[in-house]
């Protein structure tokens, strides 16, 4: 899947997460946090795959279940530790969103191989017990995106940053304002203004 999928799906996922496991819209915090998630295990795995070569491919240990799982549970448990008696405080609803957001990620990267029944595409969700499997693309950024072109898949994910934008401007476009307020909040730290 490609990142504007993984966003989308992430986003739908806790969006309805929210609302009926929680009784709100998402919160604009939480929003950026399924966001991260969202992006999370390839901004792990490909860089240290495909520039520093220390992983063995771009879907390995950010990949793995075997990782993801306790290292989202951990981050709850820690975002409990750090919320102090103050319940405006609690951290743990960011920890859920960012988790929502990377497990759907890994999920959506294990969708198309699924539909095409190649089980042995689905090896990194156990990686390292389960080695990777060989892939015929350069491992490269350039190489992956010369490879966007028409198909069933991208048309799925298009239609998935549809569905999604419109559930977020339903939602009230939450984060939107934080993220328009950074190039400010940015100049105002460095003495621009």
């Amino acid at each position: 899947m490609w990142p504007w999928g993984h966003l989308a799906s992430a986003y739908l996922v806790y969006a309805a997460y929210a609302r009926f496991g929680r009784g709100h819209r998402p919160t604009a915090a939480a929003t950026l946090a399924v966001a991260v998630g969202s992006q999370a295990p390839d901004l792990v795995d490909k860089p240290l795959a495909w520039t520093a070569s220390i992983l063995p491919t771009g879907r390995s240990l950010a990949h793995s279940l075997l990782i993801v799982v306790p290292v989202v549970v951990a981050l709850y448990v820690l975002a409990g530790r750090t919320s102090g008696d103050d319940p405006r405080a609690d951290r743990r609803p960011l920890a859920v969103a960012f988790g929502i957001g990377t497990v759907v990620h890994v999920f959506g990267d294990a969708l198309y191989p699924l539909l095409r029944l190649e089980v042995s595409h689905l090896g990194f969700l156990l990686w390292p017990v389960v080695p990777p499997i060989e892939y015929e693309v350069e491992q490269s950024f350039a190489a992956h995106f010369a490879l966007v072109e028409p198909s069933p898949e991208l048309a799925f994910e298009f239609l998935l940053v549809v569905v999604a934008l419109v559930v977020w401007r339903a939602d009230g476009y939450p984060g939107l304002a934080t993220v328009l307020s950074w190039p400010a909040r940015a100049l105002d730290a460095i003495g621009g203004r």
